[in-house]
C-alpha cells in the first residue's frame, strides 16, 4: 500500500527537488560556458550539434512567459484603476486607506520573495504593478487629503517622492531592472513641474531643464547600470538641446546687457554641462563633438552679451570676435579632443560670419555687368555708384572687415600649422594638405575682401577699377611666383574673375575702356610668359630657373594664355569702336589677334600652352567673323583671312588636319564674294580653281600612295559641284542640270573604274540629288493624282517588305560598306 506524505511533507520534498535541479542547471550552464570558450581560444568551429528530439516549440517558454507576466500585469493596473477611479466611492475613508495601502505593499513586497525563489519575470511584473499602485495612491492621497493643493505643484512632488522611493526600492533589489530606468525617467519631471506651477518665467523653465540635463549627464556618466546610462543620456540631450536652443533664443531675444547677461549664464551652464561630457568621453568623436557644442554656446553667450552693447550691424562682428577669441582654448592643457572640438566651433563661427559677408563681394563683383548696355554714357560720381544696384548691408564696410578678419586668423593659423606649435597634437592626415588649403583659404578671403573694399568705402570711381586692378596684379604675381599647382591654379582663377569684373567696371568711359583693357592685356601677358617659363614640357624638361623655383602644372598658364587673348580681342574692337570704323571693319582689325596667336602657337611647338592659345585663336577669329557678317565683301574677305592662318597652322606636322578647315574656310569665302557680286553662273569662278585642285591632289597621290581620294579630290570637286548643284536647283532652264548630270556621272564611272571613292561617292550623291531636282515636278503631279490612302499603303507595304528581308539588306549594306572600304 503506497504511503501518501502529508500536503506540507510533499511540499517541502517538491521545493528540495527544484532546488537540486536548479543547481544541477547552474552546473551545467557553467560548464558549457568553458567549452565554449576553448573552442573559441583554440580556432573556429561550427555551430553546436542540437540534441536529437521533437522539434522545438515556435514560442520559447521564457518569452512566452514574459508575455504572459506582462500581459498579467497590465491587467491588475487597469483593474487597480478602475478600483481606484470607479469603485472608490463604495469604501470609507478607513477602508480606501487600508486596501490601497495592503495592496501597494504586498505588490511592493512580493518580489523580495519572488527573487529568493530565481522567479525573476514574476518579481519584473509584480514590482511594475507595485509602481503602479504608487502613482494611484498619490492621485488618491491628493483627492483624499490635499484637494486644495495645486495640480502642478502637487505632481511636481509628487513625481520627486516617486522617483526617490523608486531608486531606493531598486538599489536595494539590484535583481530587478525596471525600477531605476523608472525612476530616471521620473526624476525628468520635479522641475519642470515646479516652474510650471511657480510662474516662474522663461529664465527659470530653462535653468529647469538644464539642471535636469546636467543631473542626466551625470547619471550617463558615472552610473553603472546600463540601462540607467542609456535612459540618462536621451533624457540628456532631449532636455539639453531644449534648453540649450531655449537659452540661444532668449539671448536673440535680449535688449539690454543684463538681459542678456542672465540668458549668457545660461549658455555658460550648458557649455559647463557639455565640456564635462567632452572630458570624460572615451570616445574621441564624441569628446570633439561634444566640445565643440559647448565652444558654440560659449560664442553664444559671450557675443550675445557683446552684441546688446554694441549698434544693431555690429552682431555678426562681435559673435566673430568671441569665435576668434575661442581658439585661445587651443593653446591650453585640455584633453586634444577637446582643444579640437575648440578649433571647429570656431571654424563655424568664422565660416557664418563669412556667408554673412559674401555677398557685398558678390554685388560688387557682379553688379558692373550693367555696363554691357550703358557703355561709354559717362563715369558715376564714386565706386558705390558704380554697381548699378545696392549693396545688401546698411553698413557695407563691415563685410570686407569680417572677411579680412578671418583671412588674417587662416594666414596665422597656417604659419602655426607650419612650425607645429599651436596645433593641438599631430595633424590629421597630410599637414601639408591642411596649411595649402589654409592657405588658399586665406588668399580667397583677402580676395573677397579687396574686392569689396572700394565700394563699401564708397572711393571716386577712378579708385575703383584702379584698385581691381591692383588686385589682379598681385593675384598674378601670386600665382607666377606660387610652389604648388593649386595656388598657382587658385590665384589665377581669383585674378581672371577681377579681371572680368573690372573690364566691365571700365566701360563708362571710353578712356577708361582702352586703359583697363590694356592693362589686362598687358598683365595676363606677362603672366603667361612667366608660368609657362615654370610649366613642363611634353617631353619633360624644365624651363630655365626651374631648379631655383619648383615647377608648377599648365593649367595657371593655361588660365593666363586664354585671358590674354581674350582681353587683345577686346582691346582691338575697343580701339575700333573710339576710332570710329564701322561693325565689320572693327571685325577685320581684330583678326589681327588670332594672327599673332596662331603665329606664338606655333612658336610654342609642342609646349602645354600651344593648345589653349590655338583654342583662343579659333575663338577670337569666330567673334570677327560674326562682327563681319552684316556685310558680305567684308565677311569673304575675313573668310579668307581665316583660311589663310588656318593654312598657316596646318603646315605644322602635328597641326595636318587643319587644313580641312582652311580648305572650308576658303571655298566659304569664295561662295560669299560670288554671292555678294550677284553671280547666277558659279562654275565661271570654280572650275578655274578645281583643275589646278585636282592636278595638285592627283601629284600628291603619286608622290604619297598612303593619301586616300578625299584628301587628294575632295575639296577639288566639292568647289565645283556643291555649288552647281545648288545653283541647279534654282535654275529653272534644262542646260545646266543635264550638264552637271552628264559631269556627275562621268565622276561616278571613273570613281568605280580607279576605285576611288570621292568621286564615287560625291558623283553619285549629285547625279541624285539632280536626277531628283528633275523628276521633282513630276513626282509632285503623279503625287496629288494619287488617291489620300494609297501613300501611307504604300509606306506600310515598303515597311513590311524591308522588315521581311531585314536580314538580307543587312547584308547588302555590309557589303556595300566593304566595297567603299577597300576603295581609295
Amino acid at each position: 500500500m503506497t504511503n501518501i506524505p502529508p500536503p506540507a511533507e510533499e511540499l517541502r520534498l517538491l521545493d528540495w527537488e527544484l532546488h537540486q535541479l536548479e543547481a544541477r542547471r547552474t552546473q551545467l550552464l557553467r560548464r558549457r560556458a568553458w567549452l565554449l570558450g576553448v573552442l573559441r581560444a583554440t580556432g573556429p568551429a561550427g555551430p553546436p550539434s542540437r540534441p536529437a528530439g521533437p522539434p522545438a516549440p515556435e514560442a520559447a517558454p521564457p518569452s512566452a512567459q514574459n508575455i504572459l507576466l506582462t500581459l498579467g500585469g497590465v491587467l491588475l493596473t487597469i483593474a487597480a484603476i478602475a478600483f481606484t477611479v470607479v469603485s472608490w466611492g463604495h469604501l470609507g475613508i478607513a477602508g480606501r486607506g487600508a486596501v490601497l495601502g495592503l495592496v501597494t505593499l504586498a505588490a511592493l513586497g512580493a518580489p523580495a520573495l519572488l527573487l529568493r525563489r530565481s522567479l525573476r519575470s514574476t518579481a519584473e511584473a509584480v514590482a511594475g504593478l507595485g509602481f503602479a499602485l504608487t502613482v494611484l495612491d498619490s492621485y488618491a492621497l491628493r483627492h483624499l487629503a490635499l484637494p486644495e493643493t495645486g495640480t502642478l505643484a502637487y505632481a511636481a512632488g509628487t513625481s520627486a517622492v516617486l522617483a526617490t522611493l523608486w531608486a531606493g526600492y531598486g538599489l536595494r533589489l539590484g535583481a530587478l531592472r525596471l525600477p531605476l530606468p523608472t525612476a530616471v525617467v521620473t526624476a525628468q519631471l520635479p522641475l519642470l513641474l515646479w516652474a510650471g506651477a511657480a510662474d516662474a518665467g522663461d529664465h527659470a523653465v530653462t535653468a529647469a531643464l538644464l539642471v535636469t540635463a546636467a543631473f542626466d549627464t551625470a547619471l550617463a556618466l558615472w552610473a553603472t547600470v546600463r540601462s540607467v546610462r542609456v535612459v540618462a543620456t536621451v533624457g540628456g540631450c532631449t532636455l539639453g538641446l531644449w534648453g540649450a536652443a531655449g537659452a540661444g533664443l532668449l539671448s536673440a531675444r535680449a535688449t539690454d546687457p543684463t538681459e542678456a547677461a542672465r540668458a549668457g549664464v545660461l549658455l555658460l551652464f550648458a557649455a559647463l554641462i557639455v565640456l564635462v561630457v567632452a572630458w570624460r568621453a572615451k570616445e574621441p568623436r564624441i569628446a570633439m563633438g561634444a566640445a565643440g557644442a559647448g565652444g558654440l554656446l560659449v560664442v553664444a553667450a559671450s557675443g550675445g552679451v557683446l552684441r546688446t552693447a554694441l549698434p544693431p550691424e555690429w552682431t555678426v562682428p562681435a559673435y566673430l570676435v568671441c569665435g576668434v577669441a575661442l581658439t585661445a582654448a587651443v593653446r591650453t592643457a585640455l584633453p586634444r579632443p577637446v582643444r579640437l572640438g575648440a578649433a571647429g566651433a570656431s571654424a563655424v563661427v568664422q565660416g557664418l560670419a563669412v556667408l554673412w559677408a559674401l555677398p557685398v563681394t558678390a554685388v560688387a563683383l557682379l553688379g558692373p555687368l550693367g555696363w554691357a548696355t550703358r557703355s561709354w554714357t559717362g563715369a558715376p560720381s564714386d565706386a558705390r555708384s558704380a554697381l548699378l544696384v545696392e549693396l545688401p548691408l546698411s553698413h557695407p564696410l563691415l563685410a570686407p572687415l569680417a572677411l579680412a578678419t578671418t583671412a588674417a586668423f587662416l594666414l596665422v593659423v597656417s604659419g602655426a600649422l607650419g612650425k607645429g606649435s599651436a596645433w593641438p597634437g599631430p595633424l590629421p592626415g597630410n599637414s601639408a594638405a591642411v596649411r595649402s588649403v589654409t592657405r588658399l583659404g586665406a588668399l580667397t578671403l583677402a580676395w573677397a575682401a579687396a574686392v569689396a573694399l572700394p565700394s563699401a568705402l564708397r572711393l571716386p570711381y577712378v579708385a575703383g577699377p584702379v584698385a581691381q586692378l591692383a588686385v589682379t596684379a598681385v593675384l598674378l604675381a601670386v600665382a607666377a611666383r606660387a610652389t604648388s599647382t593649386s595656388s598657382a591654379l587658385t590665384a589665377s582663377a581669383l585674378a581672371l574673375v577681377s579681371s572680368v569684373s573690372v573690364a566691365f567696371l571700365a566701360l563708362s568711359t571710353e578712356a577708361a575702356t582702352l586703359g583697363t583693357l590694356g592693362a589686362l592685356t598687358a598683365l595676363f601677358l606677362a603672366a603667361c610668359g612667366w608660368t609657362a617659363r615654370r610649366t613642363p614640357s611634353v617631353r619633360g624638361e624644365a624651363a630655365a630657373g626651374a631648379h631655383a623655383i619648383p615647377a608648377v602644372g599648365p593649367g595657371a598658364a593655361a588660365l593666363a594664355a586664354c585671358a590674354a587673348v581674350a582681353y587683345a580681342t577686346a582691346l582691338a574692337c575697343a580701339v575700333g569702336a573710339a576710332a570710329g570704323l564701322r561693325l565689320e571693319h572693327v571685325g577685320l582689325a581684330a583678326l589681327a589677334v588670332p594672327a599673332l596667336a596662331a603665329f606664338a602657337a606655333a612658336r610654342l611647338g609642342r609646349h602645354p600652352l600651344a593648345l589653349p592659345v590655338e583654342i583662343m585663336a579659333a575663338a577670337s577669329g569666330a567673334l570677327a567673323l560674326t562682327l563681319t557678317a552684316g556685310h558680305a565683301p567684308t565677311l569673304a574677305l575675313a573668310l579668307s583671312l581665316c583660311g589663310l592662318i588656318a593654312a598657316g597652322t596646318a603646315l605644322r606636322p602635328d597641326r595636318r588636319p587643319v587644313g580641312y578647315a582652311a580648305g572650308a574656310l576658303l571655298l566659304l569665302a569664295s561662295w560669299v564674294r560670288l554671292a555678294s557680286w550677284g553671280v547666277v553662273t558659279p562654275e565661271a569662278y570654280t572650275l578655274p580653281a578645281t583643275v589646278p585642285a585636282l592636278l595638285l591632289g592627283s601629284w600628291r597621290r603619286r608622290s604619297e600612295p598612303g593619301v586616300s581620294s578625299w584628301e587628294a579630290y575632295g575639296p577639288g570637286l566639292a568647289l565645283t559641284l556643291l555649288p552647281s548643284l545648288a545653283a541647279a536647283w534654282g535654275d529653272a532652264h534644262w542646260q545646266r542640270p543635264l550638264l552637271l548630270g552628264a559631269a556627275a556621272l562621268a565622276l561616278t564611272l571613273i570613281g568605280a573604274r580607279h576605285r576611288l571613292r570621292a568621286p564615287l561617292v560625291l558623283g553619285g550623291t549629285v547625279l541624285a540629288l539632280d536626277a531628283l531636282h528633275e523628276l521633282a515636278p513630276y513626282l509632285v503631279q503623279v503625287a496629288g493624282a494619287l488617291p489620300r490612302w494609297l501613300p501611307p499603303a504604300l509606306a506600310g507595304l515598303l515597311l513590311l517588305g524591308v522588315g521581311a528581308t531585314y536580314e538580307q539588306r543587312l547584308r547588302d549594306a555590309r557589303r556595300l560598306r566593304n566595297a567603299l572600304g577597300r576603295m581609295h
